[in-house]
């Protein structure tokens, strides 16, 4: 899949993400995510959603899709995430809807913290990516935006969606959700 400037944002991101189809099919994620689960990102893409929860989070997992329907957003959403070596991890979902531009619902973006690893830095760390990361979404949208494609607008749109809705979120409160 074309990396667009957008999405070179999340390469190495500190956070997990990953970009579904309106059925659940991971189409792309960054290193983080497949790192975290503990697969090369060539494993993961094709699969469903379903492949890293454990059964048990099945049903915590088809009311987030459902909610993600019904309301194009997903936050806060606690979901327990099975890797390759079976081990788990508690995470926090949070999902906004990408649409093409006759508003035809194409996927989601989807931002995990892994709540094991949330700690005071962790959260500074975060925090200066999503500054860092709506800066450089800005200057694109000053410089390129006219120039993209249909394809790359609708990816730039989602994920500034995605970033003006991770920027206002109190991520201190992570720690208490554990």
């Amino acid at each position: 899949m074309l990396q667009t400037e957008a999405r070179k944002i999340l390469k190495d991101a500190p956070i997990m993400w990953r970009r579904i189809n309106s059925i659940g099919i991971i189409l792309d994620c960054n290193s983080t995510y497949a790192n975290k689960l503990g697969y090369a990102k060539s494993e993961i893409l094709g699969k469903s959603i379903f492949e890293h929860v454990p059964k048990e989070e099945f049903e915590a997992m088809n009311e987030s899709l459902k909610a993600w329907f019904e309301t194009g957003n997903v936050t806060d959403r606690k979901i327990t995430f099975k890797k390759q070596d079976g081990n788990t991890f508690q995470g926090l979902l949070h999902a906004t809807s990408l649409y093409d531009k006759k508003k035809n619902l194409l996927g989601s973006n989807t931002v995990i913290f892994d709540l094991t690893e949330i700690s005071d830095e962790k959260i500074k760390e975060i925090k200066r990516f999503f500054i860092e990361a709506k800066n450089k979404l800005d200057e694109i949208k000053n410089n390129e935006y006219e120039k993209l494609d249909e394809n790359s607008k609708s990816e730039y749109d989602g994920l500034k969606k995605m970033f003006d809705m991770l920027i206002i979120d109190d991520l201190k409160g992570l720690k208490n959700i554990k």
